[in-house]
């Protein structure tokens, strides 16, 4: 069953420029994983500092392979060095209406 996985940052930081690289490289990756279908990143437009990613997965088992990978967490730990806190993530499931 596909899952779609909400990840929250913060990006208060003095150099933005020195952050989006490292999440381009970030989504780079990603799509490159087995069972990833797509996503989307967008801005809060009440509060310009709140990102939000909206990734859609095959199923929990291919987010959780791509999220503990070695790749991926060395480039997350830099990310979250940048902004000073740690990145949210959340895990849903589509329900049948």
């Amino acid at each position: 069953m596909p899952v779609h996985v909400i990840i929250k940052r913060k990006l208060i930081i003095d150099k933005p420029e020195d952050i989006f690289p490292l999440l381009s490289e970030l989504h780079a990756l990603a799509i490159q994983q087995p069972g990833y279908k797509g996503s989307m990143t967008l801005k809060n437009i009440e509060k310009s500092e709140e990102y939000m990613v909206i990734s859609t997965w095959a199923t929990a088992d291919d987010w959780k392979t791509w999220y503990l990978s070695k790749k991926r967490r060395d480039i997350q730990g830099r990310v979250d060095s940048l902004i000073g806190e740690r990145t949210h993530y959340s895990i849903y499931e589509e329900v049948s209406s």
